[in-house]
């Protein structure tokens, strides 16, 4: 049973919107943890490989992949965020003209 830190930043990212994207930071915030980014990314490590969360629209705050690059997982990163009309600037998105602002999730 995932933790409920890791439920709100999966619900986090479940609600990013087409064509846009966010930094694990702005993950965390919004799922109530601004310190917690790292767990983030572990949060979505762990995501089995067909999954329904758009793991790929999460990004470094630099709008670079953290996925290393030439990857199977970068190129299929980059071709769905591509696939979705996110803009780039040579190998990082253009996380400034494509960054969703989600509010605080609230607490139960």
């Amino acid at each position: 049973m995932p933790s409920p830190f890791r439920s709100r930043a999966l619900a986090v990212v479940s609600s990013i919107p087409v064509g846009t994207v966010m930094s694990y930071g702005d993950v965390a915030a919004a799922a109530g943890a601004p310190r917690a980014a790292r767990q983030v990314g572990y949060a979505l490590a762990d995501l089995a490989g067909h999954t329904d969360v758009p793991w790929h629209r999460v990004v470094r705050a630099s709008g670079a992949l953290a996925l290393a690059e030439s990857t199977t997982g970068a190129l299929l990163q980059r071709a769905r965020l591509e696939a979705e009309g996110v803009p780039w600037r040579g190998d990082r998105v253009d996380i400034g003209r494509c960054r969703h602002v989600a509010e605080p999730l609230k607490s139960p």
